[in-house]
């Protein structure tokens, strides 16, 4: 019999103990798995075995291949921090009505904007177009209520409009409250022996927009006649709310009307004041109240974004005072801090080129806020 050599096994097939290379990975998981197991403790560090690299030195211990393990501090947890949400007062977050489509972008507030008026007759502040003037506001108190988004506006921006969200009537001044707030006004300035020229519907919005304009109108009137005779009562207006009947039938009561309008085109409307109205709304509006007087502002920028001093703008702009007929028209460039930050004055050389424009129309002007012209020179 032959005899049969046994074959062998899988293990002696493999390769030597002695002949196995340094970086053999049986030491070091070994390592690795010895280290890990440790408890971690505040006390101690955790010991963490870095993968073995050509680079990294290693130890040689009772013949054993160990790579070199390099301790880190272990990471404790943070304390907790103590609960001041809990003890610091609510937030009170504004709800804001969505701003118009219309609107211009409008960069961040700056702190020099005149604050929102607490009450209802603020003054009597000297006006440079009527005088020494008693305001009343018919807004609600510290809300900024306007049609518009004029980027003048001393107030700064409008978050509120009434065709985006109109605040309850409770929230308005009701006839008796304003005509009583007048009244005590008038009183106290005569008994300083003081005076005021104007009672003035403005305040920080649109006057208009009350739901009883017409009411305000008819009790201010009477404590008027009562108090200060002969003093005539005024309103600002932007022309936005001339749809209502009853507003167009106030303004007709009152003696004095200033309407606003800085534009003779949409896009310009829009861009300057963030009209949701067109040129061709406004001008219908104004035809209807007799005896206008139009006030307009001019302004521009350093990017021209924001410019109504242009020639062809101001062409349309005395193509629709041709239209509207007014009994005179004011024109003066910013004097306080506007919404929109990057506004500059107009130069006076420019406002009374615009004023020789109207005056050529057949339309009379006045500038204001710009200083008068060096006389000329005698001829000899």
């Amino acid at each position: 019999m032959k005899k049969v050599a046994s074959k062998p096994s899988r293990t002696a097939a493999r390769t030597p103990a002695k002949a196995r290379p340094a970086s053999y990975a049986r030491p070091v998981a070994k390592a690795k798995a010895v280290a890990m197991a440790k408890p971690v403790t505040k006390a101690k560090a955790v010991t963490k075995a870095r993968p073995v690299t050509a680079a990294q030195p290693i130890a040689k211990a009772s013949g054993k291949v160990v790579p070199i393990v390099t301790a880190k501090p272990a990471k404790l947890a943070p304390e907790p921090k103590p609960a001041r949400l809990a003890a610091s007062p609510a937030r009170v977050v504004p709800v804001t009505a969505p701003r118009s489509s219309a609107a211009h972008p409008k960069p961040a507030a700056t702190s020099m904007l005149m604050p929102l008026h607490e009450g209802i007759v603020y003054g009597p502040v000297r006006s440079r177009r009527l005088g020494r003037s008693l305001g009343i506001n018919l807004t609600p108190a510290h809300l900024k209520l306007c049609s518009f988004n004029c980027s003048y506006c001393q107030y700064g921006w409008s978050e509120h409009s009434r065709r985006a969200s109109e605040p309850g009537f409770e929230h308005w001044p009701s006839a008796a409250t304003v005509a009583k707030a007048v009244a005590v006004a008038l009183r106290s300035i005569g008994a300083q022996k003081d005076r005021v020229d104007r009672l003035t519907l403005a305040g920080h919005g649109e006057p208009t927009m009350h739901p009883k304009f017409r009411e305000v109108v008819a009790a201010l009137k009477k404590v008027r006649d009562e108090l200060a005779p002969g003093v005539p009562i005024a309103v600002l207006s932007n022309a936005s709310t001339l749809e209502r009947a009853d507003v167009c039938a106030a303004l007709a009561e009152l003696d004095e009307r200033y309407m606003k309008l800085d534009a003779g085109d949409t896009a310009t409307l829009r861009s300057v004041n963030g009209s949701p109205l067109s040129i061709e709304q406004l001008v219908a509006g104004l035809k209807k109240v007799p005896d206008i007087v139009v006030q307009a502002m001019f302004v521009k920028d350093r990017t021209g974004r924001v410019d109504n001093t242009g020639d062809l703008t101001v062409i349309n702009w005395v193509g629709a005072l041709d239209r509207i007929r007014p009994k005179a028209v004011q024109v003066y460039t910013i004097d306080r801090t506007p919404a929109f930050p990057y506004l500059q004055p107009v130069a006076p050389a420019r406002l009374r080129e615009i004023v020789q424009r109207v005056r050529l129309a057949g339309f009379p002007c006045d500038v204001y806020g710009i200083p008068d012209p060096p006389p000329e020179p005698r001829k000899a």
